[in-house]
Order: structure tokens, then sequence, then C-alpha cells
């Protein structure tokens, strides 16, 4: 497993915990998996 993806499945895992929370886990993993996906492109641009 790359170090790319692990942060991706990370900001997954936390939104589906906050959606739990808030009972809306749904659009909270997509939150999640967006915000995975942002931090993994500016990570990448150093």
């Amino acid at each position: 497993m790359k170090k790319e993806d692990m942060i991706i499945y990370g900001c997954v895992i936390i939104g589906a915990g906050i959606g739990l929370f808030i009972d809306h886990p749904l659009p909270a993993v997509c939150i999640g998996l967006g915000a995975g996906y942002l931090i993994n492109f500016m990570m990448s641009r150093k």
C-alpha cells in the first residue's frame, strides 16, 4: 500500500466516523474522499 493511498483511506474512515456521529454517513464519506484526494494532490505537487 502506498503512502498516498493511506492518506485517502484515512480521510474516508475519518469522514465515516464523523458521518455516523451526525447520522449522515454517506455524504460525510464522500466529503472525506474528496478531502483525501485534495490532500494527496497538494502533497504530490512538491
